[in-house]
């Protein structure tokens, strides 16, 4: 786990520490001692599946005299919404580092409780030290719940005792999707998410077996599906292997880069990819990883499978490239993300190629089709530089194409009234929605504000201009013109690969898959209702402020509620 130390808070109490007199009070044998501490609750998902998750942080820091021994940590985890969505809860001590040490468990795990009490037995030296609260979910936790430590309480063996102020919102509950070496897979990455008239959920994504690399490689697609909402994951299907095409091995065969579009009046669900034959060591958006043409191990081919059963099984690959790609190009590939169907039934797919050898000379645009399918007709290219994109529909029926920017770390916009025969850059076209150059998902939502029906566009991507971290959901009320940061919502601050892709679940809740921090693949639940609302109004239990507590001979404890905002 990627975990961080706020550096401002460690300067001062390093400064505190160096001037003793600065946190001691009184002399000689009456002297008290003067422990500096915070807890954290980190801005991750806990997620299913995985045997631990980061539930608090606790940074002790001694003042004064060295030589506290610090005796136990008590933990209330009243603000938990169901003590039953938990199997097992244990501390663990990081020492001077950073990061959630395994190593070094104080005492058992126990069984969940309301109040809990860890032994310590650790004497403070000159350096912080750094506790971690790790809690594991049982498999049939509450996706709509949360998960959090109302209050933690220091005890020494002297005989005194203090709260310790917590920070941060209280935990999403997700689950851990796909994770390293499942089914003996070493990466799963570019996941896509779709919801089929059914209701069923279909995730697919690259099955990368041999090592995280992109194409070329050993990479097949695999899909994931499920039947209740997220809340459980059928046994992964291989729904794309080229095999040993052309009598090439598996390494020189790798499909990759999936979008799924469902029709919703035939129900028919495709699943695009690109594949590569040949060209070892080669990446299709790289010099002549793919090349002008048609020809199978020269350019990279533009592949689909379809399923008329609800996702369970899957036709084999069809080859598109002839059809969709015109020869100059040196690529046609699909966007890894969910197409639309508009009011009409016109399926909407994004698409992504290359112009040329350099490069910057990529595109993104979309794809269309009038007859459920069955032929496809490529629109023109959005915006030169682009690449991974997505479609959503706006209020007044265009469509926005939501792209990747190649040229600098801000996304590229465009609307077409036309299906994509002509383009005009929207207002926001490099200049609203940071990104660290990374694929980003929108969608379109019809909702409920006010008593009157509207439209409202979700967003979601590495809230970065630097790194891929902060997977950040963002919602604008005026077709992509806005997007207010008071309705900004951070599902991980960590960093992983970001790729995230957004679905409607049903009626009441959307739904997010993403490379993230805490699993290779996360899936997320979000309640619709909660999305609409102010970062003030979307907790009830909010945290408290982010003070430092003072440890003094053991009192009669006051507790403290929460009293500031909920990190969005």
């Amino acid at each position: 786990m990627r975990l961080t130390t706020d550096a401002r808070w460690l300067s001062c109490v390093s400064a505190a520490l160096l001037a003793a007199d600065a946190v001691a009070v009184g002399t000689g044998a009456g002297m008290q001692l003067r422990i500096e501490a915070r807890a954290i609750r980190p801005a991750y998902p806990l997620l299913i599946r995985n045997e631990h998750g980061a539930l608090l942080k606790i940074e002790v820091a001694p003042g004064g005299q060295r030589g506290t021994q610090l005796q136990a940590i008590h933990v209330d985890l009243g603000d938990t919404d169901d003590l039953n969505d938990l199997a097992e809860v244990q501390l663990f001590a990081a020492g001077p580092t950073d990061a959630l040490s395994l190593g070094r468990p104080l005492g058992k795990a126990l069984k969940p409780a309301r109040r809990l009490s860890f032994p310590v037995n650790t004497t403070l030296g000159t350096q912080v030290e750094t506790f971690w609260l790790s809690a594991r979910l049982k498999p049939g936790a509450d996706l709509s719940h949360r998960v959090a430590a109302r209050s933690v309480r220091l005890m020494t063996a002297a005989g005194q005792d203090a709260d310790v102020p917590i920070s941060g919102s209280r935990q999403r509950i997700g689950v851990a999707l796909r994770r390293s070496q499942d089914d003996g897979v070493h990466t799963h990455r570019i996941p896509v998410l779709a919801t089929t008239p059914r209701g069923t959920l279909l995730s697919a994504y690259d099955l990368r077996r041999r090592a995280g690399r992109d194409l070329q490689e050993d990479i097949d697609i695999g899909l994931s599906r499920s039947t209740d909402g997220g809340r459980s994951w059928e046994p992964v299907r291989v729904i794309m292997d080229m095999g040993e095409y052309g009598g090439l091995p598996q390494s020189q065969n790798g499909c990759s880069d999936p979008g799924l579009i469902v029709d919703p009046k035939t129900g028919e669900i495709s699943c695009f990819a690109v594949w590569m034959n040949g060209k070892p060591g080669k990446h299709q958006w790289n010099d002549d990883g793919s090349e002008p043409g048609f020809e199978i191990g020269k350019s990279a081919q533009f592949m689909r499978v379809r399923s008329t059963d609800d996702g369970r099984t899957w036709s084999k690959p069809e080859n598109l490239t002839r059809i969709l790609k015109r020869p100059e190009w040196w690529l046609l590939a699909p966007a890894p993300q969910q197409g639309i169907s508009l009011p009409d039934g016109t399926l909407v797919m994004p698409a992504q190629g290359r112009y040329g050898r350099p490069a910057i000379e990529t595109f993104a645009t979309i794809m269309v089709s009038r007859d459920h399918g069955k032929n496809w007709t490529v629109g023109e290219p959005a915006f030169r530089g682009a690449n991974e994109c997505q479609a959503a529909m706006l209020s007044d029926g265009r469509v926005m194409l939501n792209m990747r920017n190649d040229h600098d770390r801000f996304r590229a916009v465009a609307v077409t009234s036309d299906l994509g025969r002509t383009w005009s850059l929207h207002p926001t076209h490099r200049k609203a929605l940071i990104e660290p150059n990374c694929n980003g998902s929108l969608m379109g939502l019809d909702v409920e504000l006010g008593g009157r029906k509207r439209r409202v566009l979700v967003f979601t991507n590495p809230f970065s201009q630097v790194r891929r971290s902060h997977q950040t959901l963002q919602v604008s009320f005026d077709d992509g013109n806005t997007w207010p940061s008071s309705h900004h919502w951070l599902l991980d601050e960590g960093r992983g690969a970001g790729y995230p892709s957004l679905s409607r679940v049903d009626r009441d809740h959307i739904g997010i898959v993403y490379e993230g921090s805490q699993s290779q693949l996360v899936f997320e639940r979000i309640p619709i209702r909660e999305l609409l609302l102010p970062h003030s109004q979307r907790d009830p239990r909010p945290p408290d402020s982010d003070r430092i507590a003072s440890l003094q001979p053991s009192q009669e404890p006051t507790r403290r509620r929460p009293q500031t905002q909920a990190r969005p």
